[in-house]
C-alpha cells in the first residue's frame, strides 16, 4: 500500500498530537501519585503511568518509521527528526529506569522533560524545519545512522541522569530547610520525633536512590557519547578530509565529554557522591542542552539549522 506524502505527514501530525496529550496526562498522573505518597508500585506494577509511557514510546517509534518510509532515508536528517528521536530515546530510558527501580517518582522527573521536547518539536519549531527534504551529499552515508543515533541516545541517557542529580539537589535543599524550621529549644513529643525519623529515613532512601541511579545512567551515556564523537570524527574525515575542524558542535561535544569525564573520575577515583557529584552533573545538564539545542539553532557550523539567522 502506497501512502502519499501529504497523508503520511497528516498521520504523523496526528500521532504527535496524541503523544503530547498522552504525555501531559501521564505527567499529571505521576505527580498525583507522588503527591499522595505512592512512591513505589510493587503490588500494582503495570499502572497507568507505565502503560501510557509504553504507548507513547510505540507511537513515537511508529512516527519515526512512517517518516523513514516517506523520506526514503533514515529519519535523522534535520532538527525536527532529531527531536522526535530524542523524545523516543527518553521514553526508552524512562521505561528502563522504572522497570529496574519500580518507583513512581521517576516519572515526575522524566515525563515533563519528554513533554517539553515533544511539544517543542511539534508546536514551536518553525514549519520549514519540520519539512521532509532530500539529503545533502555529505549525509548520504551509513555514518548518518551510526553517528547521529549514538549521539542522541547518549544525550537521552545523560539528560536523564542529570535530571536525577538535579532532583537530588532540590530534595536535599528542601529537607535541609525542613529540618532547620524547628527551634532547638522546642521540646519535641515522641510522636513528632517518630514522624521526623520516618520522614528523614524515607528522604534519605530517595536521595540515595537518586544519587546511585544518576551515576549509573550517566555511566551508561558516557560510552555512547565517546563512540558518537569518534564515529563523527571518522565520518568528517570521509566527507571533508579532516577528523577535527573545531566546528562549534565539535567544540561543545568535547566540552560535554570533559564535564562528564570529570564527573565519572571524581566518583570513581576520588570517591565523590551526593552533593558534589550532583553539582557537576547539573552543570553537565546545561552543557548538553547548549551542545544539542544552542549550537544547532544559532546557525553556525556544519551541524546548525539556522533558526535564529
Amino acid at each position: 500500500m502506497i501512502i502519499s506524502l501529504e497523508t503520511s505527514l497528516a498521520i504523523e501530525n496526528f500521532i504527535n498530537n496524541i503523544c503530547f496529550i498522552t504525555l501531559f496526562i501521564t505527567m499529571l498522573f505521576y505527580w498525583i501519585q507522588v503527591g499522595f505518597g505512592e512512591f513505589d508500585f510493587q503490588k500494582n506494577y503495570f499502572n497507568f503511568g507505565f502503560i501510557s509511557m509504553c504507548c507513547t514510546n510505540f507511537l513515537l517509534f511508529f512516527s519515526l518509521i512512517l517518516r523513514w518510509k516517506s523520506s526514503q532515508h533514515f529519519p535523522l536528517s534535520n532538527f525536527y527528526e532529531s527531536l522526535i528521536f530524542l523524545s523516543w530515546s527518553l521514553t526508552c530510558i524512562h521505561l528502563i529506569i522504572q522497570f529496574v527501580t519500580k518507583t513512581n517518582w521517576i516519572g515526575c522527573i522524566t515525563a515533563p522533560t519528554i513533554l517539553f521536547v515533544n511539544g517543542f518539536a511539534s508546536f514551536y519549531l518553525p514549519a520549514q524545519l519540520q519539512k521532509i527534504g532530500p539529503l545533502i551529499p555529505a549525509l548520504k552515508s551509513n555514518w548518518l545512522m551510526m553517528h547521529v543515533t549514538v549521539m542522541l541516545v547518549s544525550y537521552a541517557a545523560l539528560i536523564s541522569g542529570c535530571l536525577l542529580a538535579i532532583a537530588f539537589l532540590i530534595i536535599y535543599s528542601f529537607t535541609k530547610i525542613k529540618t532547620t524550621d524547628i527551634p532547638k529549644t522546642f521540646i519535641l513529643s515522641t510522636k513528632t520525633i517518630n514522624s521526623r525519623l520516618i520522614f528523614e529515613t524515607q528522604t534519605n532512601k530517595i536521595l540515595q536512590n537518586l544519587d546511585n541511579f544518576s551515576y549509573r545512567i550517566i555511566g551508561l551515556g558516557f560510552p555512547f557519547l565517546t563512540i558518537g564523537i569518534l564515529s563523527g570524527a571518522v565520518w568528517a574525515n570521509e566527507a571533508w578530509g579532516s577528523y577535527w575542524s573545531w566546528d562549534p558542535k565539535e567544540t561543545w561535544a568535547l566540552i560535554t565529554w570533559l564535564i562528564f569525564a570529570i564527573y565519572l573520575h571524581t566518583r570513581f577515583i576520588r570517591g565523590w557522591s551526593g552533593i558534589k557529584s550532583s553539582i557537576i552533573a547539573s552543570l553537565g545538564f546545561i552543557v548538553v542542552w547548549i551542545c544539542y539545542l544552542g549550537v544547532n539553532l544559532l546557525g553556525k557550523g556544519l551541524h546548525s539549522y539556522g533558526w535564529f539567522t
